[in-house]
């Protein structure tokens, strides 16, 4: 069962106020009531395809979140948690390089093993030069480069879009979708796991290329590369 604190983050909080006037009810009914364990009626569960806007994960992606969490059903997004308001929130940051920040928070059911991923962006100040220095990464053929690990992915792109102020040369976004837990050994078939954290990883800076209008999608493949560079 999800905890508390994760159904705050996943929903603002209203979910977790919800949650404790359930398991209130709950507890001073009669024994053996189940009314806490009940779900508020504003609980969504959604397929990949719906996540984050509708719009950055591709079917592709969305099967890649099965491999990656063993779920095809996922908790609805935050109204706010999309590619367009990640592209705006860029625009009104550009040119200067950033923090990283949130595009979209995934989460599987209430009910189900606990899993989060949290996709990213942040801005730059210059294309990448360095070379993947944690031997879990492997090097992919996507936008400027792309290096996927068993429990995280990342892809460098430049965009140059009348949209976006920056150099000659574009702006450099930095997209990634990782495990948000307890860092620790990833479980399971290595490569697979790379593989569909790459997918999911571009289908997200894809989604960003494209609201961003960034010419030629930012130099992303229309389909994921996965193999090694």
């Amino acid at each position: 069962m999800r905890t508390v604190t994760s159904l705050r983050s996943a929903r603002g909080g209203l979910l977790s106020a919800a949650l404790a006037g359930s398991l209130l009810l709950g507890a001073t009914g009669c024994g053996g009531d189940e009314e806490g364990s009940k779900t508020p009626k504003d609980y969504k569960v959604v397929a990949g395809t719906q996540l984050c806007g509708g719009d950055a994960v591709s079917a592709d992606a969305s099967k890649a979140l099965k491999v990656i969490t063993g779920s095809s059903r996922f908790e609805a997004s935050e109204e706010r948690a999309t590619t367009a308001q990640a592209a705006a929130d860029l625009i009104a940051s550009s040119p200067i390089a950033t923090t990283t920040k949130n595009i979209c928070r995934i989460f599987t059911p209430i009910g189900t093993p606990d899993f989060q991923l949290r996709a990213t962006w942040r801005l730059a100040d210059h294309a990448p030069t360095d070379d993947p220095s944690a031997p879990k990464f492997t090097e992919l053929k996507m936008g400027d480069k792309a290096v996927a690990a068993a429990d995280m992915a990342y892809v460098y792109f430049a965009c140059r879009s009348d949209k976006v102020p920056s150099s000659s040369e574009g702006a450099h976004l930095v997209v990634g979708v990782e495990h948000w837990a307890v860092p620790r050994e990833p479980e399971g078939n290595i490569k697979a796991l790379k593989n569909a954290y790459a997918t999911v990883a571009h289908s997200f800076s894809l989604a960003m290329a494209k609201e961003l209008r960034c010419d030629n999608n930012g130099g992303l493949p229309p389909k994921p590369v996965l193999i090694p560079a």
